[in-house]
């Protein structure tokens, strides 16, 4: 399938939402009923869920109110409850509230460039195959002048991507054992809000560091403006938020595991998936090739790696079932320079010169 992409100039939240939710209807409820299928199969109750979903508008409201009149304009323009809207949103916290397992996830890498280019960037986006079809490339404009350009999925406002001032977002879940409280702020929210809103690293932490979550998450947050880069981790989770620079040669790499001293005493990834130390160690160690590769399609082959224990590039068990099946479904990079994203559907096996989507 090709990847759906949306255009929206509208600078009023709640008539982009509408719009939305009127071109992409038949997909966001698609995606409600994958993802209302996926929530069953984590032992998300219907009650859960809704609850979950309700008081995680309260709380969006509360922190992002244009994003909340958003949402209630997707849920309007598609002909949903929004609260089922909201559920999308939250569907990482409503996970999280039960404590679902996670045997895949994604992995980020950046490098500075020490001559004054565009940091490198590149990552993988594994999900349940099953949710393929909610994947969507979308271009905004939440305030005159002020472009945002997204990948994210059908009714969900955010997830990795760059705004029009240089700044960048790549976004890997993690797990604490403090998940699952009062729920918070839905991560993927405070990812959009940081893209609508900040123009520097700095900006992306303050903000970050006043959203009270529930489940916890990384931003790999990365800024261009033309001469100067710079790249930060920010582990966001229940018990804090975790700031993370990169090493003495610019590089920065995460999968989803904690990398904060503090926060990595109650990890609950690692022990679900040790991959995620596998993949991490891959990371590293593929670092020479990885800040050579100027173009993305050098940097995802890179990436290229099968093996179980540090699978780059994901792909179902034969035989899995339904909420155990992941694969890499997107692999991504940001063009700082440009100002701009790169999709490509599938891992790095899949990628190939012609197949990427810039947007």
């Amino acid at each position: 399938m090709a990847l759906p992409v949306f255009f929206s100039t509208a600078t009023d939240p709640g008539a982009r939402g509408r719009e939305l939710g009127r071109a992409h209807r038949g997909g966001i409820r698609a995606t409600w009923e994958g993802y209302d299928a996926l929530f069953g199969a984590s032992g998300a109750a219907p009650a859960v869920v809704r609850r979950v979903a309700g008081e995680a508008l309260e709380r969006t409201a509360a922190w992002a109110p244009q994003l909340a009149e958003e949402i209630a304009g997707i849920a309007a323009g598609a002909s949903l409850d929004v609260w089922r809207i909201g559920a999308l949103n939250a569907r990482t916290e409503i996970l999280a509230a039960v404590g679902a397992a996670s045997r895949a996830e994604c992995s980020t890498f950046v490098a500075l460039d020490p001559s004054g280019q565009a940091p490198r960037t590149v990552q993988t986006w594994d999900w349940h195959d099953h949710l393929r079809g909610s994947m969507l490339a979308v271009r905004l404009e939440p305030r005159p002048g002020h472009h945002v350009h997204l990948f994210t999925e059908m009714g969900i406002v955010g997830k990795l991507g760059v705004n029009g001032a240089g700044l960048g977002l790549h976004f890997n879940i993690l797990a604490h054992a403090d998940d699952g409280g009062p729920t918070g702020v839905p991560v993927h929210v405070v990812a959009r809000r940081i893209l609508d809103e900040a123009t520097t690293i700095d900006e992306a932490t303050a903000l970050a560091a006043s959203a009270p979550v529930s489940a916890s998450t990384v931003l790999t947050v990365v800024a261009f403006d033309g001469t100067r880069s710079a790249v930060r981790g920010l582990e966001l989770s229940p018990a804090g938020l975790a700031i993370l620079e990169p090493d003495a040669e610019g590089v920065f790499a995460h999968t989803n595991h904690f990398l904060d001293a503090e926060l990595s005493r109650s990890e609950r990834h690692g022990p679900d998936d040790p991959g995620t130390y596998g993949r991490l160690d891959e990371l590293v160690r593929r670092t020479p090739e990885l800040r050579a590769a100027d173009d993305p399609t050098a940097r995802a082959t890179a990436l290229l790696d099968h093996r179980e224990d540090r699978m780059l590039c994901c792909h179902p068990e034969r035989g899995a079932q339904a909420g155990d099946r992941w694969e890499t479904l997107v692999t991504a990079a940001l063009d700082l320079d440009a100002r701009e994203l790169l999709l490509h559907e599938g891992g790095p096996c899949r990628v190939g010169d012609g197949g990427w989507i810039r947007i």
